[in-house]
């Protein structure tokens, strides 16, 4: 019997990968030898303390996201980097604060978070550099073979596009297991925390360079985390909307109302040079692009997973409501018609 690939099932269903961006207030990534086991931080280089920690607090409900990372630069030393990206809550918001440590080995990495995640100043040596994105591919082929057998050989293209580019200030990293193996290869750019999947060569420099046809994203973009779900299909209309532009704006969103049959009304606010702007937007099941798959390579049954897409939209302008019909929903053709 041939195996099943989830993610190979899912592009021949043809699935629309937005709303899948998962949502996290902190980010803690942690420098580690490979390999990893099916659950990352089982693994054998994985103290106990650490392990103990990222229990904890998981069992908090805390919004925080544990990552193992790994890259070329890796040392063969003790020595260890954690990455920290935090977002405090902005009202708008335009990606995550970064904090970098140097910790003496993988067993002194527990203390440094727990002092961080405290709201204290941890004892280590804190790193201030020129890198200005840090992006994850996740290679967890342990946890989904998708991870290895697609994300494995995009590691490497991306890492020769990034070379190609002399783009000193990006740095790359293979990463355990962050949702969506599906889409493999699968990728988190920070500090942004936007999420991207079936992931090739040129929508991989489109994104690097934030530059050429914006409607790349159609097929790539899986959704920013800091927004509900179901309304990252909402972002992804104003993408095509302003362009690349988009990534400079600060924004906030929020699921405003909820019907009993599958409708929602959403809303985002984004600041652009001169000045803040709104609009809402009616969110509808989507029945045509609403699927039924497996969502992992070892799943043993299928799951529904519910698409939205956008009806209509609704800009404050002028202290009044313009109101759009897109049609078909989830295009980016539009028309005004009425003022509310």
């Amino acid at each position: 019997m041939d195996k099943f690939f989830c993610a190979d099932a899912s592009k021949c269903a043809q699935e629309d990968i937005i709303g899948s961006g998962s949502n996290y207030q902190t980010y803690v990534l942690i420098e580690c030898c490979l390999p990893w086991e099916s659950e990352a931080f089982n693994s054998k280089a994985v103290p106990q303390n650490l392990r103990d920690l990222v229990e904890e607090v998981e069992s908090s409900k805390q919004k925080v996201r544990f990552l193992l990372v790994n890259s070329e630069t890796t040392k063969g030393d003790a020595s260890r980097k954690v990455l920290i990206y935090d977002n405090k809550n902005q009202d708008l918001f335009g990606g995550y604060e970064k904090h970098e440590f140097n910790a003496a080995s993988i067993d002194k990495v527990a203390s440094i978070v727990k002092s961080y995640l405290a709201g204290k100043v941890p004892d280590c040596e804190i790193v201030e550099n020129q890198i200005t994105r840090d992006i994850l591919i996740c290679t967890h082929g342990s946890h989904d073979m998708c991870c290895a057998r697609y994300g494995n050989p995009f590691y490497a293209q991306a890492k020769a596009v990034i070379s190609e580019l002399d783009l000193r200030e990006i740095r790359l990293w293979k990463a355990s297991h962050f949702g969506g193996h599906r889409f493999a290869p699968t990728a988190i750019d920070l500090p942004d925390g936007r999420y991207y999947g079936n992931l090739d060569r040129p929508s991989f420099q489109s994104i690097l360079t934030r530059s050429g046809d914006i409607e790349c994203l159609d097929r790539v973009y899986r959704g920013w985390g800091i927004l509900p779900t179901a309304m990252q299909v909402v972002e992804r209309e104003l993408m095509r909307r302003y362009g690349w532009d988009w990534f400079n704006y600060k924004v906030s969103g929020c699921i405003v109302d909820r019907s009993e049959n599958d409708r929602l009304l959403a809303e985002i606010t984004f600041q652009k040079p001169d000045g803040t702007y709104t609009y809402r937007a009616d969110l509808v099941k989507d029945e045509t692009k609403t699927i039924r798959l497996k969502g992992s390579c070892g799943a043993k049954k299928e799951s529904e997973f519910v698409k939205y897409s956008v009806e209509n939209l609704y800009f404050y302008s002028t202290k009044e409501w313009q109101k759009f019909v897109v049609y078909p929903a989830g295009s980016s053709q539009s028309k005004l018609v009425e003022i509310i």
